[in-house]
């Protein structure tokens, strides 16, 4: 296995210890993005303005994977920081989170919207519905649904100026114009019945990443991580080897 440090990063309303099951497997840092646990937030709060926040803290010559919003960020630090990252895994992640008129693999831009404007009235409840739809449709949803919820405040609860400023950069980030920069391997990790990043997505960034390829399980959802630990242990497990 390569010696390269591992780190995972969590995704939009959560922390690092979501890893914690995969961690066990295979260690790693498991740091909070910024705005969430202790860590100070960033202005303006956008996937490139994470990338250098995290880039000034974590290691040279990372192994980074990254799930859903934290899979953007490592995207990002990929191509604007390569020497923090010398292997990518992006799970679950999309160049480009809503769909536009040139982009048809991404989340309907009035769901985000509705998302956004539930979060103003009651950001807990908003929270824990956007949770759910991250295992909708897969196997073991109910229990990632369970571990999703009970793990969403062990931290401290997200403060709703951060979770609003994560939706903002959720409906404008686009990406696909940085891919051609990463040249390191990329494996990029997907489940068929992801309800949050279609498959698509997954497709286009194994097709257009210079050196990657696409880890697919036909019965995960959002969090393949969690619905099916080996699996995703395995995969992960090889291309660090490779």
């Amino acid at each position: 296995m390569t010696e390269a440090p591992l780190v995972y990063l969590h995704g939009w309303g959560l922390h690092g210890g979501i890893w914690s099951e995969t961690a066990a497997l295979l260690p790693g840092l498991t740091p909070d993005l910024p705005g969430y646990g202790d860590v100070a937030t960033v202005t303006p709060y956008t996937a490139e303005t994470l990338a250098d926040a995290l880039a000034a803290t974590l290691p040279d010559g990372a192994a980074v994977c990254g799930w859903s919003l934290g899979g953007m960020v490592a995207l990002a630090l990929a191509a604007r920081h390569p020497h923090k990252v010398a292997r990518l895994v992006l799970v679950a992640t999309n160049p480009a989170f809503v769909s536009r008129p040139d982009w048809e693999y991404g989340l309907a831009p009035d769901v985000l919207a509705e998302f956004a404007r539930a979060l103003g009235e009651d950001y807990k409840a908003t929270l824990l519905r956007f949770l759910s739809l991250q295992a909708r449709g897969g196997e073991q949803a109910r229990a990632v649904i369970e571990r999703l919820r009970g793990s969403v405040f062990l931290r401290g609860e997200p403060a709703p100026a951060v979770l609003a400023a994560g939706l903002d950069l959720l409906r404008d980030v686009d990406l696909r114009a940085v891919v051609g920069q990463v040249h390191c391997p990329v494996l990029v990790v997907h489940g068929a019945y992801d309800m949050l990043c279609p498959l698509g997505a997954g497709r286009w960034l194994a097709e257009n990443l210079p050196d990657a390829r696409l880890a697919l399980h036909e019965r995960a959802a959002h969090a393949p991580f969690l619905s099916h630990p080996d699996w995703f242990a395995a995969e992960l497990r090889g291309f660090l080897r490779g």
